[in-house]
């Protein structure tokens, strides 16, 4: 049986870079490049021909911007997904593709394998933030005040284990691996999970990263000046 390809959109405005993520995506036989696009609405046009399981956003383009074009994207065309790409690694521009409807954000400094695991991650129903992003929320996640207390009113509705398991949720691990992780039962991290979700009122995992680093659960470090 052959395996489906992920059907992929490169949005990006500067040519040699669109061209050279298009180069690296080539190299796996399981992606397929559908069209490339050097602003928003260049995007939409594409998607109206051609179908997509995800879109590359770069965020600043010209005429029409990766945050416009994601909100274009989730309204008219629900089934395909779309990873932020950037060069800003600081919470706004997260938090901001995030509410928009992306399901996972890349900065262009990542490398091949992890440009290869968020488009199909994302493309499965995951949801994916690149290594360097995902180290800060966690670190983010695991700091107090001074007297050990949580940053946020609403940490303090999870328990210190559910903010373990919510820190290995945003880093993209399984129930099963997080299971292993933090050595207990894969049934046991479900609980955790489920909780979570009711605490927060969250409806899925992309909702549940979504209000956590919206409310200071989990977040990024401005970028040094």
């Amino acid at each position: 049986m052959i395996q489906k390809r992920v059907r992929v959109v490169i949005a990006e405005d500067h040519v040699v870079l669109r061209q050279w993520l298009r180069l690296l995506l080539e190299q796996d036989d399981e992606i397929l490049i559908v069209g490339e696009a050097g602003n928003g609405l260049e995007v939409l046009e594409i998607l109206s021909e051609s179908p997509a399981d995800v879109v590359l956003m770069d965020i600043n383009m010209p005429v029409m911007n990766g945050y416009e074009a994601t909100e274009e994207i989730c309204a008219s065309f629900p089934d395909t997904k779309v990873i932020g790409l950037s060069m800003h690694n600081s919470v706004p521009y997260v938090q901001k593709m995030l509410s928009c409807g992306a399901s996972g954000y890349m900065l262009k400094t990542s490398n091949q394998d992890e440009l290869f695991a968020a488009v199909k991650l994302v493309s499965g129903g995951s949801n994916y933030f690149c290594g360097e992003l995902s180290k800060k929320l966690l670190e983010q996640s695991r700091r107090t005040d001074p007297n050990g207390a949580p940053l946020t009113a609403e940490r303090k509705q999870l328990s210190k284990r559910e903010l373990e398991v919510l820190s290995l949720i945003a880093e993209g691990y399984t129930n099963v691996e997080i299971a292993n992780k933090l050595y207990t039962s894969k049934r046991t991290i479900e609980t955790h999970r489920q909780n979570i979700l009711e605490k927060t009122h969250a409806k899925n995992t992309a909702n549940l990263i979504k209000y956590a680093i919206e409310n200071n659960i989990i977040g990024i470090d401005d970028p040094e000046v």
